[in-house]
């Protein structure tokens, strides 16, 4: 049987921006992907590097040759390592990761994202739509604060656990970095 494949999604330098305003669980989140990573290439487990290109004008950060689209310093590659790369929310459209987990054999897979909310919670939604177990490892993610359509600012702790509690039971099991160590033994 396969091990657990982690996917490490667009854990990007972008995000250090303070145009995106008020994070949550700033820097742990970062050192939990460290750990995550580090454990993975420990056991010699598979391990994809999503990252987002984008396209839109407005967000020029994650733009390919910006320094924002780079990975931060905790979640760098390793030589050999898969890097794939999208331009939406999923890290399943316009990409050939399904096909990768499938030819490997991957039945569970192992998330942690930037961010919670957005292309964490889509590519977790759609891995456990697509059929396979998915992990997301909450305290290996952040998100900022959000405005909604009436103006009220929403804080980042507050969309980071609904976010959670929004796809646990139901398309993921949520963890924390330990237990998902735990579990690749």
């Amino acid at each position: 049987m396969a091990k657990p494949t982690l996917l490490v999604v667009d854990v990007q330098k972008a995000w250090d921006d303070p145009a995106f305003g008020q994070r949550n669980n700033d820097p742990s989140a970062e050192e939990n992907v460290a750990r995550l990573l580090q454990a993975w290439r420990t056991a010699e487990a598979p391990i994809i590097h999503v990252r987002h290109r984008e396209t839109d004008p407005d967000w020029p950060m994650l733009h390919e040759g910006n320094p924002g689209f780079e990975f931060m310093d905790e979640a760098v590659p390793k030589e050999g390592e898969l890097v794939i790369t999208k331009e939406v929310n999923s890290a399943f459209i316009g990409t050939d990761l399904e096909e990768r987990l499938r030819s490997t054999g991957t039945t569970t897979v192992v998330v942690a994202a930037f961010t919670t909310d957005h292309c964490g919670s889509t590519t977790v939604r759609m891995s456990g739509n697509l059929g396979f177990e998915t992990w997301y490892v909450g305290d290996a993610c952040s998100t900022f604060d959000r405005e909604g359509p009436d103006g009220e600012v929403f804080p980042a702790e507050l969309i980071h656990r609904t976010a959670l509690a929004s796809v646990h039971g139901e398309f993921a099991d949520v963890i924390t970095t330990d237990e998902a160590i735990n579990r690749l033994g």
